[in-house]
Parts: structure tokens; sequence; C-alpha cells
């Protein structure tokens, strides 16, 4: 069976190992959207993933979800990445930046402006603002004459995080956001061509994949996918049918990756692997659920026939995650109440596994 420590090539890379850092969430951006030294040092100590995929980065101003969220839209903001994308590579890594468009997932408290959508159709919960949760506001459904230009968001993003030193790209196409939010029965209640039946609803998410091959390559591209999920509210009818659509359109594009969320029964992932000719990441269990992913789960999606198996929460706290699965040494506990306090305790403040002198 294959091992998560053999070698596999993705796009124009080689893996050492077919470990890959999930992106997360961490707000510890600067004002302006700007990358810190801490985050350089933050991403530099798991630099031994095979991949490093970075928390969501907006890709325009309107496309912020959080506060405390770094983007990819400003010549700052390419600047600001350069020593982090420095720092992975000088300890050996790979690092692709995830392009993570909020949508209706946002405030005006955080970006000064109305969220948008492809209908005016609240997200369920409270969202983040710098003053603490509230209710997710309407957002404004999209002209017709507007969505494409969201769709290049992503191309333009994509663009600016090759020349701030990024490997390649990941779409955020999961979770309640943007293209999650197209792909929905329940958020688009659209009746033009980017709504209603499938080849419509998958519409968006084409164009912006199609966009950003054409920006950057689709050896630099990948996209993540939560079919199923109901993440903020969404709801997706024909899940199979829907997704085994969307992975044909994207196949000729001859992309790095899907990255695939446990968010659906396994026979149903299984056939959508089988639907998928290229590299597949799959995070074996459902993002901020009960279980963290580990080495049974991995070894049993590697044998499932994915490629590359994501780990999040793990990650944190073991910034040396890969020995550890390696040498078969305990996994160390993160502590939950410092996810989203900002600062550098419970971010930089892990260590490696306490060898005996």
């Amino acid at each position: 069976m294959t091992s998560l420590f053999t070698s596999h090539r993705v796009g124009g890379l080689t893996l050492p190992n077919r470990v890959v850092m999930a992106p997360m969430t961490r707000v510890r951006a600067a004002a302006g959207g700007l990358a810190t030294p801490s985050m350089a040092a933050y991403y530099a100590q798991r630099a031994t993933a095979g991949l490093i995929v970075s928390e969501g980065v907006q890709p325009s101003v309107i496309g912020q979800s959080n506060p405390g969220t770094p983007g990819l839209h400003t010549d700052e903001q390419v600047a600001a990445w350069r020593p982090v994308t420095a720092a992975v590579h000088a300890n050996g890594g790979r690092i692709f930046a995830q392009l993570m468009h909020g949508g209706r997932v946002s405030h005006h408290d955080t970006t000064g402006l109305q969220p948008v959508g492809p209908s005016a159709v609240p997200a369920v919960g409270d969202v983040f603002t710098a003053t603490g949760p509230q209710p997710a506001p309407t957002p404004r459904a999209l002209d017709l004459a507007e969505v494409p230009d969201h769709a290049h968001s992503y191309a333009r993003a994509a663009g600016r995080a090759v020349e701030a030193g990024f490997d390649g790209v990941e779409l955020h196409g999961a979770n309640g956001y943007l293209i999650s939010q197209f792909l929905s029965s329940n958020a688009n209640l659209r009746t033009d061509r980017y709504g209603g039946p499938i080849a419509h609803r998958i519409r968006f998410a084409v164009e912006a994949v199609t966009a950003t091959v054409e920006a950057v390559g689709g050896d630099r591209t990948g996209i993540r996918l939560s079919p199923g999920g109901t993440f903020w509210g969404v709801e997706e009818a024909d899940v199979l049918e829907l997704y085994t659509a969307l992975l044909s359109e994207l196949a000729p594009l001859d992309l790095a990756y899907v990255h695939l969320e446990a968010t659906l029964d396994e026979e149903s992932l299984v056939a959508l692997r089988r639907a998928w000719p290229g590299t597949l990441i799959m995070n074996p269990v459902l993002p901020m659920g009960p279980k963290q992913t580990g080495k049974d789960s991995a070894d049993h999606w590697l044998g499932l026939g994915a490629d590359l198996i994501s780990f999040g929460r793990a990650f944190l706290a073991n910034p040396d995650l890969v020995e550890r699965l390696r040498a078969g040494l305990p996994i160390a506990p993160v502590d939950e109440a410092t996810y989203f306090q900002g600062g550098d305790a419970g971010y930089l403040t892990y260590s490696t596994f306490p060898y005996a002198a």
C-alpha cells in the first residue's frame, strides 16, 4: 500500500511525503491584510510537510470574511508575503496560498461593504467581526454582469500569489464560501446562467478555476471542495451528480489537485475519487468535527485511492507532525482557546517532540 512517507509529484513539484498541512484560519495578520514575521515563523516551523496550504487569503476587499485575515490584492500584501514564502522555502518546504472569497459570510463592520452572494439569502449563524459575533447579514445579490469579475478575482490574486513566491494556489470552493454558495441549491436561487440546473450552478466554479489556470497554469492550481457539506447553512441538491459534473468540467484543465473534505459518505467520496483523474488530497475527517486526522485514517484513505492526506488541527500543536507520524510518537493536543486570539501564544509556542538527551 502507498505510504505517507513516499514522494509524490504535484504539478511541477516533487513532494518528499504525502502529508499536507490543511488550510486553517488563524487571524494573525496585521492591519491592511498584511502577513507578519510571526506568520513566516509559523509556516517555516511546519515546512517538513509535503505541502503547506495557507490559511484563507482574501482575493479582494469585498471577499474578506473574517477580521485579521491576510489578503493578496495589493502590492503591500504581496511584499508582506514574500518573507513568509522565503522562510518556508529556506526550510525546504513548499506552500500554496488558499484563495478564499467569503461571499455572504462577511459583514459591513469587517470590510465597510455589504457582502455579496449569488442571491439575497443570508448565511445561517453569526459571523465574526472586530466587535464580536454578529448575525450574518443579508447579502446583495450579484448582478449578472458582475459575476465574471468575482470569478476572475481568484485569477488576479493567483498572479499576485506567484509574484509573492507561493508555489501555487488552492481555490476555496468549500465550507459555504462564495464558490460553495454558487454550487448550493438554497444559497443560489438565481434563474440566469449561474443558477438552477447543475450545469448552471457549477459555472461559477469552472469559470473561477479556468481563469486561474489561464493566469498561473494548471500545475499551480488546486481547488478544495466539501461535497454535501452544510457549513453556514448551505444545502446542495443531487450532491453526487453535482460534483461528478464539476469534476468532469475541471478534468481537462490538468489541475495540480482536487482537495476533498469528508463531508459525504465514504462510498460517494470513493466514487468522486474514481471520477477525478488527477491527484486527490483527502481530508479524512469532518473539519472542526469531533475527530482529528490520524495515521490510521490517513492510511485508510491512501488505501482507497487518495494520493495525499491533509492534516488540520494536529499540525497546530505539532510543528514536527511528519516526524511524529513517521516514528509513531504521541500527537500533542492543541489549545483551542488560542485558535483565534491573536499573538504568538498557541501559534509559535508549540515545540517539537522532547527527545531525551
